[in-house]
């Protein structure tokens, strides 16, 4: 590929497209930044030699999605930002991100926060950026003027969020907004974990892993599930869990889709990466909440993918600066809960998806297909399909490398994954026809755009959800 970056590609060849379920050969038309049509291998001729962009025998997927990013600007923009969080996710094949309504300040719970996070990510996109609303006590009022303004949907907690700002919601808040949110086609996303009065003070050394472990059991998490299984199915409303990490929970899920409730659940990829044995002490870069769990969990969870009962796998990038994570004490209890992965996503999952019979038809779907179908953009972005946005992810699923930090874009490079061996490096990025980044290198400036999702009328009667 000897494009220049910022190109407007026109023509993008290779011998491996995955169209649908099934990989061929392939060349594919884009003109004003959609795809125009998919054609046989080497028919299509460009105008000029430097708008076509030859794969040679790379895979061509539709850009991945990932609907579960902390930007944090404004407000905490030294714990990320728009432009280094949007170059992470370009060089890891992302064409699209949804931001998180919280960590910035303010966090997108009014209109008008919405339309200050606007203007703080104006002409700092390198990937496309859609963006959530949050529920938070008091601001139902709230609700339908976002939607009107272009939210995804909306993010809640259930338990303690970590900043003051964005407070947890109680089930009083939840009925008012479930009301909110019925006749039309927005999600509400959950942090499930509830507190537990009954629990016992934590007690243990603050340095060993396995002690922050005890302080956030599973229990916690099944009881907070439990709890919106049965709003989704009294409301009729779009829910879904996000972060899922125990597996325990899955039976609820499965039992309300099977009675109707229009319900969907992700999970992370530290969940299918790492384990609670291997966590060091002091190791602070590891905590997240929920926490990572066990080896049995872990391949749980990765049985659970097999059987279509999770229906995506994002990052939950959440980063902090450094002394946030509290290194120097080692304490799990006090540190800034949250795993940097942004740009590492991709080859995370397919390092050990593809030794567990994963193809890439199923890689794209848990990370391009159902993250836009989550995010109401599935009529634009997520598949190779006329008509959509030429969004792609060019990269060799054979090719292995280590992690290093220098080659990181997001802003703190603090993350677990340091030195790991992965498989699966991403070559190049596509949004809506331009090359935004080739083998460690940019575009000159950034070309992603807002996104702004309508989600204010119904869904067709009868259409499926997932």
């Amino acid at each position: 590929m000897d494009v220049n970056l910022g190109t407007k590609v026109t023509i993008i060849r290779s011998k491996r497209v995955l169209i649908g379920k099934d990989v061929s050969p392939a060349d594919i038309l884009v003109e004003e930044g959609k795809i125009v049509s998919v054609d046989a291998w080497g028919k299509l001729q460009p105008a000029k030699a430097s708008q076509l962009l030859d794969a040679g025998n790379l895979v061509v997927m539709p850009g991945v999605i990932d609907p579960h990013v902390h930007i944090n600007e404004p407000g905490r923009t030294s714990w990320e930002g728009f432009y280094t969080a949007t170059q992470a996710a370009a060089a890891g094949g992302i064409t699209t991100v949804v931001d998180m309504p919280l960590n910035s300040l303010p966090p997108t719970t009014t209109v008008n926060n919405f339309l200050t996070k606007l203007e703080a990510a104006e002409g700092q996109l390198f990937v496309d950026v859609a963006f959530w609303g949050g529920i938070i006590p008091d601001n139902q009022v709230e609700i339908v003027p976002m939607l009107h303004a272009g939210v995804a949907g909306f993010k809640c907690f259930l338990i303690s969020s970590g900043v003051p700002e964005f407070p947890h919601v109680s089930l009083m808040d939840l009925h008012l907004a479930m009301s909110e949110l019925q006749g039309t086609n927005s999600v509400l996303l959950f942090h499930a974990e509830v507190e537990d009065p009954k629990r016992d003070p934590v007690i243990g050394d603050s340095v060993l892993y396995e002690t922050f472990l005890n302080s956030r059991p599973d229990h916690m998490e099944v009881a907070a599930i439990k709890v919106v299984a049965d709003l989704c199915l009294q409301y009729k409303v779009r829910c879904h869990i996000v972060h899922l990490s125990s597996a325990r929970a899955l039976p609820i899920i499965r039992s309300a889709k099977k009675a109707g409730a229009p319900i969907t659940v992700e999970t992370t990829h530290h969940y299918l990466s790492l384990t609670s044995e291997q966590i060091p002490p002091g190791a602070t870069y590891y905590k997240c909440c929920p926490p990572v769990r066990d080896r049995s969990n872990k391949e749980a969870l990765w049985n659970a993918l097999q059987h279509g009962f999770i229906d995506m796998v994002v990052s939950d990038h959440s980063p902090c600066t450094p002394d946030l994570k509290l290194l120097q004490d080692g304490d799990f209890l006090g540190a800034w809960g949250g795993i940097s992965s942004l740009q590492l996503g991709l080859s995370l999952f397919w390092s050990a998806a593809s030794n567990r019979g994963f193809t890439l038809s199923d890689v794209s779907r848990l990370l391009s297909s159902n993250p836009a179908k989550l995010c109401s953009l599935d009529n634009s972005k997520g598949s190779i399909k006329v008509g959509y946005d030429a969004d792609f992810v060019i990269w060799d699923p054979e090719k292995e490398f280590q992690v290093l930090e220098r080659e990181l874009y997001h802003k703190n490079k603090l993350t677990p994954y340091l030195g790991f061996q992965l498989s699966g490096e991403v070559a190049a990025t596509v949004v809506r026809g331009i090359l935004v980044y080739h083998k460690g290198r940019h575009s000159p400036r950034p070309y992603g755009k807002p996104v702004l999702v309508h989600t204010i009328s119904p869904p067709e009667p009868g259409a499926p959800y997932y």
